[in-house]
């Protein structure tokens, strides 16, 4: 079954330094873009991370500091890529969980604007976990009957993604095929941020997700107690959550 797209849904799927959004970095990134025509256009990089790749992740991805030592860093690149996906919706594996709050923080890093309020997220990990409870691996060979060649490849494993979502809704007609739809269908509890420490409640308004003041406002926080602005702002918390949290104190300042 094809996607019914009004608007571009790039898919990708990164490869890093490790698990850390705030700490890791980008190794390689591939891209496939699904035109609402069905064209697709793909872009895979390889990129230097600028620190070292710690060999038990090189293991896993195959991307060692050889490899990647004269290739382009992520800053160089930043601008393409932002123009790329220009645009386009995103989708991925568990890509609202690491995908992309990491290129996120990469795109501030790189002091390039990366503008997610008018985007929708399709995460097929959330789709396949609701339904399945399996990896990616599995998921593509319960939906696809096949094996994935080169697995744990940018490439390989979003075009394996591309190819479970698009058995998922022949799967199941529950499931509609809609990116609107879909995008709600791949998240749990909304969030403001990335990193999932800033939800949003029933009422539309952002509570704090962790810490001593989990479920309160993040408005009533900041006005009760200034000094946890700070603490955050200072902390280890990924770039996005800390613009959040500047937006949210600003917009108190204007009331």
């Amino acid at each position: 079954m094809e996607l019914k797209l009004t608007r571009p849904l790039a898919f990708f799927d990164l490869e890093t330094t490790g698990i850390d959004i705030v700490k890791d970095r980008i190794v390689e990134i591939s891209i496939l873009k699904i035109n609402p025509d069905q064209s697709r256009d793909i872009k895979t990089i390889r990129i230097n991370p600028t620190v070292p790749i710690p060999k038990n992740t090189s293991a896993i991805h195959g991307i060692y500091d050889e490899d990647i030592k004269d290739a382009p860093t992520f800053k160089d690149v930043a601008k393409s890529l932002a123009k790329f996906i220009e645009g386009c919706d995103l989708a991925g594996y568990n890509s609202n969980k690491f995908d992309i709050p990491l290129i996120a923080e990469e795109f501030l890093r790189a002091e390039v604007d990366f503008d997610v309020r008018k985007r929708k997220f399709i995460d097929v990990q959330v789709i396949y976990h609701k339904k399945e409870q399996r990896t990616l691996s599995a998921a593509y060979k319960f939906y696809c009957q096949k094996e994935i060649e080169n697995a744990h490849s940018a490439e390989a494993d979003i075009l394996a993604t591309y190819e479970v979502l698009k058995s998922q809704l022949e799967v199941y007609p529950d499931l509609e095929n809609d990116v609107d739809f879909l995008s709600k269908y791949s998240h749990h509890m909304p969030t403001a941020d990335f990193a999932g420490r800033i939800a949003i409640d029933k009422n539309g308004a952002e509570i704090f997700n962790f810490g001593k003041h989990k479920g309160k406002t993040v408005e009533e926080v900041l006005r009760i107690e200034p000094s946890y602005y700070a603490w955050m702002m200072n902390g280890d918390f990924p770039l996005y959550t800390k613009k959040v949290l500047t937006e949210i104190k600003l917009r108190g300042f204007q009331k």
